[in-house]
């Protein structure tokens, strides 16, 4: 499907949206950043050209114009993602938006298809974002997408980590590595790149955002993926639309509650980890669970997984702060082991050791 044409630019156009939309966008986007953007802010942009992405990018230009930096990711998946790329890039150059494509260097992997692809995304859209010299990356993630992303961690058995959702605020960064530091050869990080990435629509629902793109005329399109059942997402959207008794915006509020909670549960595991760590070689992690209960020891070893692979500069296998390790726990506290996302895991008595799982045996 080829999206739709760009018309000329009219005065309508470079400004298309009610004061009180755009001053909603910037309360939200405020409380998003957990400040009041600063004059000297510059914000990067994630727009794939969907309604959401297309109406934060027009939000976004009328409250900070001048201040706005748009890319689109291409994954060349689809034959017509070039199309949407550059359908983006007309309107970003009709109203004075700086805008740019991005394609990736790599082939993203078929059998886990939108995770690899989201990897893929965030990295390019990252380094971006500290190439034009941005601290902040917004993206559209918004109330619709949350209620079945809750949907989605409840299917899987997730704690309050998982049902947080999607975060109002993370932290994307990029290591550099250097090897030979600390003595006995371990990679360690050198330099760490960062950028904030936010959401400041996630209390905006989908019909709305549609409605402001429809009602100002602001071109976008429909990714045809969204219609694919092969993805769990898009079986929870069509949940959530065939089941009006289940309500979207409650779903969001409980994960926001969950995001509260697990807040807390970290600032308190800082604390609990450095009690409980124990000395060892600075490529491992030890940890006395003695006493602890299973919530606080999952934490602990998605913490120690977590360092290990970061030290090791491990890139395989899937790995959140979210991820399921029930079954990582069951082999630990029954005595034995498991590794989970390139990092062994062995139980000591009380005391559970991580460090970087040998490499496969080839046959």
């Amino acid at each position: 499907m080829s999206p739709p044409a760009v018309p000329p630019a009219s005065a309508s156009d470079l400004n298309p949206l009610g004061p009180e939309l755009v001053e909603r966008f910037r309360r939200d986007l405020a409380d998003a950043l957990g400040r009041t953007a600063a004059p000297e802010d510059q914000f990067a942009l994630a727009v794939s050209g969907g309604a959401d992405s297309m109406a934060m990018l027009a939000l976004a230009h009328a409250a900070y114009p001048g201040r706005v930096m748009a890319a689109t990711v291409d994954h060349r998946l689809r034959s017509a993602s070039s199309d949407e790329a550059e359908m983006v890039a007309r309107w970003c150059a009709k109203v004075g938006i700086r805008h740019a494509t991005l394609t990736p260097n790599r082939t993203i992997s078929p059998t886990n298809l939108q995770a690899d692809a989201r990897k893929v995304r965030y990295d390019l859209l990252g380094a971006w974002a500290i190439g034009i010299g941005a601290v902040v990356l917004l993206t559209a993630h918004q109330c619709d997408d949350q209620a079945e992303t809750f949907l989605m961690r409840a299917r899987r058995g997730s704690g309050p980590g998982g049902l947080a959702g999607i975060r109002t605020r993370w932290t994307w960064e990029r290591h550099r590595w250097h090897r030979g530091y600390p003595q006995g050869g371990v990679v360690a990080v050198a330099d760490v790149d960062a950028v904030t990435v936010v959401r400041p629509l996630l209390g905006w629902r989908r019909r709305e955002l549609r409605g402001l793109v429809e009602t100002a005329s602001i071109p976008f399109v429909d990714d045809p993926s969204n219609d694919d059942e092969r993805f769990d997402r898009v079986r929870a959207r069509r949940l959530l639309a065939e089941q009006p008794w289940i309500d979207a915006e409650a779903l969001a509020r409980s994960a926001r509650i969950c995001a509260e909670a697990d807040a807390d549960l970290d600032a308190m595991m800082v604390w609990l980890g450095r009690e409980r760590t124990r000395e060892s070689c600075v490529e491992e992690r030890r940890i006395d669970v003695a006493g602890l209960p299973r919530e606080l020891r999952r934490r602990l070893a998605r913490d120690a997984i977590g360092y290990v692979r970061l030290v090791s500069a491990i890139s395989e296998g899937r790995w959140s702060e979210s991820a399921n390790v029930e079954a990582l726990l069951d082999a630990l506290e029954g005595g034995t082991g498991a590794t989970q996302a390139g990092v062994m895991a062995v139980a000591e008595g009380d005391v559970w050791t991580f460090r970087e799982a040998p490499p496969r045996r080839s046959h």
